[in-house]
């Protein structure tokens, strides 16, 4: 049995550089572990819509089902804070690409 290298182009946060990011400015992907996609909102549904659109745009650039390991809702009532905080804890290889990367080299 070999092992293989895969390579991989990431961006100083060790993120693929062709991952959808989410489109609210207040949203963010977060650092490890698991690397939490945020979005935040005063509007419950909202948040979770753009977490919605945003999973199936990172599948879809994926190729493949994300690995979501678990979702998570806060609370923020600090003032002039958005109210609810939505995160969803993703794999970082897939958020890095390397599902793509190891389909590259099969090709």
């Amino acid at each position: 049995m070999s092992e293989q290298t895969i390579q991989l182009e990431l961006d100083d946060s060790g993120l693929a550089p062709g991952l959808p990011v989410p489109s609210n400015p207040r949203d963010q992907v977060q650092d490890v572990p698991y690397r939490p996609v945020e979005f935040r909102d005063d509007d419950l549904p909202s948040a979770l819509e753009r977490c919605a659109t945003w999973l199936r745009s990172a599948q879809e650039w994926l190729g493949e089902p994300l690995d979501v390991l678990a979702i998570h809702l806060d609370y923020d009532e600090r003032e002039g804070a958005p109210y609810y905080d939505v995160k969803v804890l993703c794999n970082e290889e897939d958020l890095a690409g390397v599902p793509i990367a190891l389909r590259n080299q099969k090709k």
